[in-house]
């Protein structure tokens, strides 16, 4: 009896975190935001667009500015799982590069809407400010880190600094998802593009 007695409210974060239910609101957020804007966006739209009740959204969040805040730190860990390329040959740099590369664009592309509305509040909110630092940076320095790496082993001889060669190639994929998601047709050709100029600036020339 105890245990069918047992409600949301007692669950475990870890229990909240993974619940499916969760992941519909934080993924029919992002669309109300990217739809209406922050301003005009209601958790009475949230929970219409998930199909999750008005309770239970506040199982999971206690208001729509603490949704957005998790949603803007979903974008940041987006950022950083791009850096990661599983099933690919980390030996391979060129191949690590299209990877990365392809999906960092991608992630961008998907976030775009939301990305603008971080950065308008981060203006004005601190919390969102750090977390919006965290996005813009965090890549940067853990990209330049791998090509020191590479750079120590004698198999990259990239055009700069290597954070300078990270922040660069941060700016030049930042471009190229802006094209492939005003022209979605483009984008196999925005990720080309952008790992042919990633290798150059990494001193990795194609093949």
């Amino acid at each position: 009896m105890a245990r069918s007695s047992h409600a949301w409210s007692v669950r475990t974060a870890r229990d909240r975190s993974e619940a499916p239910a969760r992941a519909r609101l934080l993924d029919a957020a992002e669309a109300v935001f990217a739809r209406l804007g922050h301003g005009p966006a209601t958790v009475a739209e949230i929970t219409a667009e998930a199909g999750v009740s008005r309770a239970g959204f506040y199982v999971y969040f206690a208001s729509k500015e603490e949704i957005f805040r998790v949603l803007a730190a979903r974008v940041r860990d987006a950022f950083l799982a791009a850096q990661d390329v599983p099933g690919v040959d980390t030996d391979d740099v060129r191949a690590v590069a299209e990877a990365s590369v392809g999906a960092f664009v991608a992630a961008y592309a998907r976030h775009l809407p939301l990305l603008g509305q971080v950065e308008q509040r981060a203006r004005t909110d601190a919390g969102l400010a750090e977390l919006w630092q965290e996005i813009r940076e965090r890549p940067v320095h853990r990209h330049a880190r791998y090509i020191r790496r590479l750079t120590a082993g004698g198999r990259a001889h990239p055009a700069a600094d290597p954070l300078a060669v990270a922040r660069a190639v941060g700016a030049l994929c930042v471009e190229f998802a802006r094209q492939s998601a005003a022209r979605p047709d483009t984008h196999e050709q925005c990720v080309r593009d952008a790992t042919a100029l990633y290798l150059r600036l990494l001193g990795v020339e194609e093949e």
